[in-house]
């Protein structure tokens, strides 16, 4: 079975390049001012015209605003909203219903609750994100949740896992949660934000290998 990557928080132009040339899938950019890895619309823009066809681009938002999410869509080719913050269910239903994109809901794990409060998205994102609940950012914090925490459990929808991947742990990781979607930031940098193109070409090879074997 394939194994699928995004590789999130691109910032420069040699780091979108190295995602694209060898394989990732999706490539997020981060509209959160907060963030280490923001990126201006107009830069963003920028950069996803770099990407091939077969390459999504990603927004992620954290509690954003009708007037925010309209004015980056304007600006930016963006295919898909990745919504990290604490929207509801009925927000994202709200967001999908008048930006008509397809919707990534990322939902933080640290015990079993939470992947129950994960379901409850279920019937209106179309991808969940299950991500560590730790760290003074959404995301991006280069911390592992309890993986085994989801061995048995069965989503209605398509799941990415994230939360401190790196190319010596994602064997594992697929291994123990059955992940087919793996979200990168943290891990493939040098510092928040710095990402390093030989960390994306290794993660990615290392993902595609992980897929041919399996």
């Amino acid at each position: 079975m394939s194994i699928v990557v995004k590789i999130c928080g691109l910032r420069t132009a040699d780091a979108v390049d190295a995602a694209v040339s060898h394989g990732a899938r999706y490539a997020g950019f981060v509209f959160y001012p907060r963030s280490p890895r923001y990126v201006v619309p107009t830069q963003a823009s920028s950069l996803m015209m770099r990407l091939h066809s077969d390459v999504t681009p990603v927004g992620l938002f954290v509690n954003p605003d009708d007037d925010e999410l309209a004015h980056i869509l304007r600006t930016t080719p963006l295919r898909v909203l990745q919504l990290h913050g604490d929207e509801t269910p009925q927000r994202v239903a709200d967001i999908k219903n008048k930006f008509a994109l397809p919707v990534i809901k990322a939902v933080g794990i640290a015990k079993s609750s939470d992947i129950e409060a994960a379901q409850h998205y279920e019937s209106i994102t179309d991808i969940l994100l299950l991500d560590a609940k730790a760290g003074a950012l959404p995301g991006g914090n280069a911390v592992v949740f309890d993986w085994p925490l989801l061995r048995g459990v069965r989503f209605a929808k398509p799941w990415m896992l994230a939360g401190g991947l790196t190319v010596d742990n994602i064997a594992e990781a697929a291994a123990v949660t059955g992940a087919r979607i793996l979200d990168v930031s943290s891990g493939v940098e040098d510092a928040p934000g710095d990402k390093n193109p030989q960390k994306i070409k290794d993660f990615l090879i290392k993902s595609h290998a992980m897929a041919t074997s399996s």
